[in-house]
């Protein structure tokens, strides 16, 4: 039977749902620390959390937030996050099962809107940003962080090819420039826009998704073909970890 692209996302992740609540790598950094720093600032009464994977982000806007929706296609991943936030103590998050590209929300339900490495998965990019847009009250704070992909065609193409082997759900890592077009084109502004750098370790990332043996050697065939520009800016490993760019951005 053929699959649609939500129906990969949901076997991907609502599989994966343990392993993305417990990932390190999700758990912490930087961009995390920037988005609790702007909601303690904006003090929301009601935050979105679009795309929550294992509910990093909304953990945190709920320690700063009046109430915290955390919304995602797989609803195993949004049953997870809301037994985590039960544990944690955190009485203020609930759950909403839907995709970005279709929220089921009423026009400026939100007064802050976070977004963390969830929108290279949509189906489609700008329909997503518009409802994100279209959720958000005037004015109010959006957050995104994403990886990004490098502007120069060669590595991008890198970059796709070993997203999408690892996940089939991978639809595209945007460039900065194309995340900064798409969102001028959704009604947002753009206020701050920071760059980060993010190692990933390779065993951890391909076990993440259970990437099969047959892809695992596919993407380190791809790793060992790379020109030096590749390596250089990847910074390619021995053992297949290797360094992508991520960018954090608020717009409102």
């Amino acid at each position: 039977m053929t699959q649609t692209h939500d129906m990969i996302v949901r076997r991907q992740f609502g599989e994966q749902a343990a392993a993305y609540v417990e990932s390190s790598v999700h758990a912490g950094g930087e961009d995390l620390d920037w988005i609790e720093q702007v909601a303690a600032r904006a003090r929301p009464a009601h935050a979105l959390d679009l795309g929550t994977g294992g509910g990093h982000v909304a953990y945190r806007l709920a320690r700063q937030a009046g109430r915290v929706t955390a919304s995602d296609l797989a609803g195993e991943m949004v049953a997870a996050v809301l037994a985590t936030a039960e544990g944690k103590g955190l009485a203020n998050v609930a759950g909403e099962i839907a995709p970005a590209e279709a929220l089921p929300f009423a026009d400026a339900a939100f007064d802050l809107l976070a977004c963390r490495f969830s929108a290279h998965h949509w189906r489609d990019f700008e329909a997503g940003l518009r409802e994100a847009r279209r959720v958000l009250a005037s004015g109010a704070p959006a957050l995104f962080v994403d990886v990004v992909a490098p502007e120069r065609p060669s590595l991008d193409m890198h970059l796709q090819a070993v997203e999408l082997l690892r996940d089939p759900s991978h639809v595209r890592d945007y460039r900065v420039s194309e995340w900064i077009a798409a969102l001028g084109r959704a009604g947002f502004e753009i206020r701050d826009l920071r760059s980060l750098r993010l190692r990933m370790d390779f065993p951890s990332w391909t076990a993440r998704m259970r990437t099969s043996e047959l892809h695992v050697a596919a993407i380190r065939s791809l790793q060992s073909l790379a020109s030096a520009d590749v390596a250089g800016h990847f910074a390619l490993e021995a053992d297949g970890s290797f360094t992508i760019d991520t960018v954090a951005i608020e717009a409102i």
